[in-house]
């Protein structure tokens, strides 16, 4: 199937297809005239290629894993162990970045609270720092 067929089947953009191709997620094969061919089994590849993605995974991480990974129906699998230690060290990451932006996310709260209610709040706030 080509490109287009292959984006309205899985609701994804011809330019994330190519892109996929260019990070070797996806590799299709070319006609004589150089459009790119894609088998019915790509439908199901974009769709894992999606989960993983939301899962945060980059795509280098993502084409190592592909051809090891097992749909159970309820969701993707490793089926090559090789796989888990990589995988906990995307978490790890993950956890480092969720654990820094709770911290920025707290700086931030502060400085709302801190934020006066109204305009008269301030101006009075603004006038005994002048005064001191």
């Amino acid at each position: 199937m080509r490109i287009g067929e292959l984006a309205r089947r899985t609701g994804v953009t011809e330019r994330a297809l190519r892109y996929y191709g260019e990070q070797n997620l996806l590799r299709p094969a070319r006609l004589p005239s150089g459009y790119r061919d894609y088998a019915p089994s790509d439908v199901e590849a974009v769709r894992h290629v999606r989960s993983l993605l939301a899962a945060g995974l980059p795509s280098h991480l993502i084409a190592d894993l592909l051809p090891c990974m097992v749909d159970t129906g309820d969701g993707l699998m490793p089926g090559c162990r090789s796989m888990l230690a990589p995988l906990e060290s995307e978490r790890d990451r993950l956890t480092s970045a969720i654990e820094q932006l709770t911290t920025a996310r707290a700086q931030l709260v502060a400085l709302i609270d801190r934020t006066p209610e109204d305009d008269a709040e301030y101006d009075a706030w603004v006038a005994a720092r002048g005064a001191a």
